[in-house]
């Protein structure tokens, strides 16, 4: 039985999970222990003065959260919100922050002997936000770091400009 246990725990261990998300029918993916909630679009308070990426905020159960629209953080092409939207609330710090994407699609365990180091030309503003690929059979998926993704000085101006 204790050999059952390690042996469970030593897979888990060898495993991380990942919440997936598509942008432009690319698939990404951020670490589940980051996950606060998935919601469906809902209404956003417009920033003046925001950088272009954040949309606004939102009202979470009293707490203001900043709203990071993917798709303009990595300059792609504008798509209009539709019902499978979604907005993924996750902690970055002390800070809980929304971002939206096209469809969320599922939690992944990917070995980490299946993550492989990001391309060097995959940046994300000044510093690469992707941390790794991951491999499952002939899928990839782009796996993020949510603290590079959002970045403190963006939050801050948004923090100023709401109060």
């Amino acid at each position: 039985m204790q050999d059952t246990l390690a042996n469970d725990r030593a897979m888990a261990d060898d495993n991380s999970q990942f919440l997936t998300f598509t942008l432009q029918n690319e698939e990404y993916g951020i670490e589940i222990l980051r996950v606060q909630e998935i919601k469906g679009f809902s209404k956003i308070t417009p920033i003046p003065n925001a950088p272009s990426f954040v949309r606004g905020v939102m009202n979470l159960r009293g707490t203001v959260v900043p709203i990071i629209d993917l798709r303009a953080r990595f300059e792609m092409t504008e798509k209009e919100y539709d019902q499978f939207t979604c907005i993924i609330v996750v902690n970055v710090g002390n800070r809980v922050v929304g971002l939206v994407v096209d469809t969320v699609s599922d939690v992944l365990n990917i070995p980490t002997d299946s993550i492989a180091d990001p391309p060097e030309l995959a940046s994300c503003g000044e510093s690469s936000c992707i941390t790794g690929m991951g491999k499952l059979g002939e899928r990839i998926v782009m796996l993020l770091d949510t603290g590079r993704l959002v970045g403190a000085e963006s939050l801050e101006q948004v923090e100023v400009s709401a109060a």
